[in-house]
This record gives structure tokens, sequence and C-alpha cells, in this order.
């Protein structure tokens, strides 16, 4: 078991509600796991609780078979990452994307050859041109592909992906969706699908929580 979390909650400070209420799941070793529902629903939240962006009120998480300590350190860190909504905020805006994917090998500890590196980002579309630009000069899809490629060179076993395609054209969404698919097959990663569309989750999750109002609705399996 990859990822799983026994009676997951959170409530925010100063608030009594809780947006996450008791959620049970697990995550088997490349599997996709998709948690949809409407917004305001808690399916972010327990996104960020799973990255270790956010640290439960109540509840655990069990990460390869033991507990989730916060914050993440060791393995954890290096093997659970997060793909975002909003790419962007993956990248130091005022720096080239070149000196960006070379920090997973500085947190690795692991020497970056250009050649290996640009070999690898070319299975993500991403070529050297692109390196030489600021993350605001990408479109859309070439920025979600290279935060992609840029979660992968930690060499996670658990990447969360929250709305990863939300903010993207039907044909980028489509392209994004495959190579997920594609890194998935070859690297035997396994995915936390966050989204809003029901549809999306269906055709590309072997397994789906329905979330509403923090509490799980239903398993679709």
């Amino acid at each position: 078991m990859v990822l799983e979390g026994k009676g997951l909650s959170k409530r925010y400070p100063g608030s009594s509600r809780f947006v996450v209420s008791g959620v049970d799941f697990q995550i088997g070793e490349g599997e996709t796991l998709g948690v949809f529902g409407e917004s305001g629903s808690g399916k972010s939240t327990i996104g960020q609780m799973a990255a270790g962006i956010l640290r439960p009120t109540q509840g655990q998480l069990f990460f390869q078979g033991e507990e989730l300590i916060y914050p993440f350190k060791g393995t954890a860190r290096k093997g659970i990452q997060i793909l975002f909504q909003h790419p962007e905020v993956s990248f130091n805006p005022r720096i080239p994307l070149w000196d960006s994917m070379k920090e997973p090998y500085r947190f690795r500890r692991q020497p970056c050859s250009r050649e290996d590196l640009l070999e690898m980002l070319s299975r993500y579309g991403i070529y050297e041109e692109h390196l030489g630009r600021r993350p605001g000069e990408l479109s859309g899809g070439e920025l979600q592909r290279l935060a992609l490629a840029r979660a992968m060179l930690m060499n996670p076993r658990l990447l969360i992906l929250d709305e990863p395609t939300s903010m993207l054209d039907v044909i980028s969404q489509a392209q994004m969706i495959a190579l997920l698919r594609q890194v998935q097959e070859q690297e035997g990663v396994s995915y936390l699908f966050i989204s809003h569309d029901r549809c999306l989750c269906g055709q590309f999750c072997h397994r789906l929580l329905h979330l509403e109002d923090g509490r799980l609705l239903h398993s679709h399996f």
C-alpha cells in the first residue's frame, strides 16, 4: 500500500467546522485514486494533507506502511510530490527554467548532466529552447508538463494531482491526461487525482471517492 488515510479530519484554527471529516482511503502501487466533489467539498484539503502542506486535525496517514510525521522528512519528502492546478506556483518567476530544473538534483545531491536532463525532458515534450525562458513565457500546457517532469525527477512513489488540467484548453487537457497515463505505465507511480469533473475522474481513475461537505458519500470501484 502506497498511501492510507484513517479517520482523516481537518478543522482550521478559529473554526468549529470540519472541512474534512473522518475520511478513510487507500492507494495501491501503480493505482490512480480519484477524489471528486464540488468546490468546498474538502477534496483539495485531502490532497494538501497527503502532500504535507496541511497537518490533519485528527486521523492518521501512512506512506508505504509508515505513519507520516509532519513536517515530512526523508523518504516521504522525496516520495510524495504534488502537481498544482496553477503550475506557475512550482517555479521562481524571476529565474530561467533551466535553473529551476536543477533543484531536484541538488536536493537529491546528484550531479546534473545537461544531456541526461534534456533527454528526460524530451519525453515530456520539453526541449532546450524552453529552458532558457522564464515561467511566464510558456503556455499553460508547456508549464504543466514541465512541472510534471520536475516532480518526477524526485522519483516519487505517489504524485498528488490537484486539478492539474482544469486551467488547460481541451487539447492541452487531453495531452496532459495521455502523458500522465504514459508516465504511470513506465514508472509505476501512484496518483491521487483531485477534480470536480466526475466524467474525467471516471475515465482516468481506477477507483473514485465522492466527497460532499467534507464527508465521504460513496466509493466507486
